[in-house]
C-alpha cells in the first residue's frame, strides 16, 4: 500500500503529466466555447420549416423505394425512365433504415446533443487514447533513464512488484480520470444543448449507444496506457515509445498500405491496426476490397466486409499482452545500472 500511495505521489508530481491535464481541460474547453458560440435556441418558424423539409425528405425515400420495386418487378409506368438500383430493393426500404430524416438534420447553427453527443465521445476518446499513451511511456521511461527505478529498488527490492505496482497505479489513475473527464465533458455538452440549442432525442436506446462507446472507449484508453508503458520499458526511455508509434505509422499504417493497394492484395484493411481500433469502437466497421469483384459477372457487386468488435479485441488484447510480458521479462533480467 505505502508503495502504490508513493507511486500515485511521483505520478501527480510529474510535470508531463500537469502539463498533460492543462491540455486536457484547454482542449475541452475550446471545443465547449466554440459549440456554444456556433449554436442558437431555434425560433417556431425555423422548426416548422424543418419538419416540413423532413417529412418532404422521409416522402422522397419511399418513392425512391418504390420506384426501385417497380423497376425490378417490371412494372415501371409508360414513358418513365430507367435508372440504377441494387438487386435487393431491401436496401432502400425506408422501413429498414437505421435511421430516418427528422427535423433537427435540417437545421443549420443549432447544437443538437443527441446528434452530436457521439463524434463529441470519439474526440474525447481519442484524445484520453493519446493522454494514456504519452503518461504511461513518460513515467516509466523518466524513472529508467534518470535511476529513480533503481533507487526505488533499494527500497522495495522486488524488481515484478514495483514494475506491476507502477503499471497498476498508472491504470488506475488515467481510469479514475478518463471517468471524470468524460463526466465533465459529456455534462457540459448536454447542458448546452439543454439551454443553447436542442436536446433531440434521449431515449433509453440512444444513452444504451452512448454507453457501449464510451466504455469500449475506456478499455481503449487502458491498452493504450499499457502499450505506452511496455515500449518505454523494453526501450528504457520515453523516446522509444514515441519512436515505435512513430515508425508503426510510417512503416506500416501508410507506407505498407500504399505497397497492398499497388500489388492488389486482398483485404489491406483487416492487417491494420487503425482498422481493429475502428471496429472495436464503433461495435464493427465495413471496409471495400476490390478484389471481390474483379470477376463478378452481375452489374452489381458488394464488395464490403465487415470487421467486428470481438476479433478487433482479441487483436488489440493480444498485442498489448504480448508487449507486457516482454517488457516485464525484460525488466526482470537486464541490468538497470
Amino acid at each position: 500500500m505505502n508503495l502504490v500511495r508513493a507511486e500515485l505521489e511521483r505520478l501527480g508530481a510529474r510535470r508531463f503529466v500537469q502539463l498533460m491535464m492543462i491540455l486536457l481541460v484547454l482542449a475541452f474547453g475550446v471545443t465547449a466555447a466554440t459549440t456554444l458560440a456556433g449554436s442558437h435556441r431555434p425560433t417556431a418558424s425555423e422548426l416548422s420549416e424543418a419538419r416540413s423539409q423532413a417529412a418532404q425528405a422521409r416522402q422522397q425515400l419511399e418513392l425512391t423505394y418504390q420506384r426501385c420495386v417497380d423497376q425490378v418487378n417490371g412494372t415501371l409506368a409508360p414513358g418513365v425512365e430507367r435508372e440504377y438500383f441494387p438487386e435487393n430493393c431491401s436496401e432502400l426500404d425506408p422501413g429498414r433504415m437505421e435511421r430516418l430524416p427528422v427535423a433537427t438534420d435540417f437545421l443549420t447553427g443549432v447544437f443538437t446533443f443527441d446528434q452530436q453527443a457521439r463524434p463529441l465521445l470519439y474526440f474525447l476518446i481519442a484524445f484520453l487514447v493519446l493522454f494514456g499513451f504519452l503518461v504511461g511511456a513518460s513515467y516509466i521511461g523518466a524513472d529508467l533513464n534518470s535511476g529513480g527505478v533503481v533507487n526505488l529498488l533499494l527500497w522495495r527490492p522486488r524488481r515484478l512488484t514495483v514494475l506491476g505496482a507502477k503499471l497498476g497505479t498508472l491504470l488506475g489513475a488515467v481510469l479514475v480520470l478518463s471517468l471524470l473527464a468524460s463526466a465533465a465533458y459529456l455534462a457540459t455538452f448536454w447542458v448546452i444543448g439543454q439551454t443553447a440549442g436542442l436536446p433531440g432525442r434521449l431515449d433509453g436506446e440512444f444513452w444504451r449507444g452512448l454507453g457501449a462507446i464510451h466504455g469500449r472507449g475506456m478499455v481503449l484508453v487502458l491498452l493504450a496506457g499499457t502499450l505506452g508503458f511496455a515500449l518505454a520499458t523494453l526501450g528504457r526511455h520515453t523516446s522509444a515509445a514515441l519512436g515505435a508509434a512513430a515508425a508503426y505509422a510510417v512503416v506500416w499504417e501508410l507506407g505498407a498500405r500504399l505497397v497492398l493497394e499497388i500489388v492488389d492484395a486482398a483485404r489491406p484493411d483487416q492487417l491494420m491496426l487503425s482498422s481493429h481500433i475502428g471496429a472495436w469502437l464503433s461495435g464493427e466497421a465495413r471496409f471495400w476490397d476490390a478484389r471481390a469483384c474483379l470477376n463478378s459477372g452481375t452489374g452489381f457487386c458488394d464488395g464490403s466486409y465487415t470487421l467486428t468488435w470481438a476479433p478487433a479485441l482479441a487483436v488489440l488484447l493480444g498485442l498489448t499482452a504480448v508487449l507486457a510480458v516482454a517488457a516485464f521479462t525484460t525488466f526482470r533480467r537486464r541490468d538497470l545500472i
